[in-house]
């Protein structure tokens, strides 16, 4: 049984944290993932004095939907492997912060960008001051008991679950793992995608599904904003693979529509569409 979860930017982005929870299991969904991004007012979450957390974890266990995953998206414009020591210095506290916050909130999972720069060039140092700030980052984490897993991202640092592996050998740690993205891991012409998966099985912790537009050599590809069902992603293939893999982590339906106007629609389009595709896989949800 299979837990089907959506991403808080999914989720009309006026709404109190509680009003977010019972929307999403009005909807049928069984957890939220929290978003940390870019923006000052998620990333000023971080720092939440004790009263705001607690608020938060009442408002969990009235509503009964938990917020089991953090993405934390904000490593784009902090990246890692930053060149510049400020920079890598805040990406590793932001990452500190955010383990702890995770623990108060009894979030299990981090989702950790998987960017060694993303605004600026990547460079040999930047790998290398990936892979270092990533294990103090996870030897934080492990720690405090807390599950890190990387991204395959809209970039081609690491776009494949085969890619997360190997940074798992230069950081080696069970606190470590993979949190494949399916439409991230479909658009890039030299992975198969379901042969990623299947080699990729025992590292995946959590998947998250959206659709995309390939890239091409003539085409950048689209990562973001591609509705359900008009993308590339053969969604019911890659279900079928993790069914027969027997994968048992959970899915996390991703988008962007907090500030459309339409939104709540395309919530529920989203969940059909997906729910009909993994039924037809053989894969149950939780509901």
């Amino acid at each position: 049984m299979a837990k089907l979860g959506i991403n808080e930017k999914s989720l009309p982005a006026q709404m109190s944290w509680r009003d977010k929870l019972n929307l999403a299991k009005k909807h049928g969904f069984s957890f939220v993932e929290m978003s940390i991004d870019e923006t000052d007012e998620r990333i000023e979450r971080l720092d939440w004095n004790k009263e705001q957390r607690f608020q938060l974890v009442r408002d969990v266990y009235e509503t009964g939907i938990p917020i089991d995953t953090m993405m934390l998206s904000a490593l784009r414009k902090y990246p890692l492997g930053s060149e510049n020591p400020e920079i890598y210095a805040q990406a590793y506290s932001m990452c500190k912060k955010a383990i702890i916050l995770a623990k108060d909130l009894g979030i299990r999972n981090i989702q950790i960008a998987g960017y060694d720069e993303y605004y600026g060039s990547k460079t040999v140092l930047t790998r290398e001051n990936f892979i270092e700030n990533l294990q103090r980052v996870v030897d934080y984490a492990a720690e405090n008991q807390v599950m890190t897993s990387i991204e395959t991202m809209d970039d081609t640092f690491i776009n494949s679950i085969a890619k997360v592996k190997k940074i798992k050998k230069s950081v080696v740690s069970p606190w470590l793992q993979a949190y494949p993205d399916l439409g991230n891991i479909s658009a890039w012409p030299e992975n198969n995608p379901g042969e990623d998966l299947t080699e990729g099985l025992d590292s995946i912790i959590a998947i998250h599904v959206k659709d995309t537009l390939s890239v091409t050599q003539s085409t950048p590809g689209k990562f973001k904003n591609v509705p359900f069902g008009t993308g590339n992603v053969g969604f019911l293939g890659l279900f079928k693979t993790l069914r027969r893999l027997d994968y048992q982590g959970t899915f996390t339906i991703e988008m962007w529509s907090e500030k459309e106007s339409d939104c709540i629609n395309k919530i529920e389009n989203a969940h059909d569409f997906i729910v009909d595709l993994l039924t037809k896989s053989g894969i149950s949800i939780e509901v």
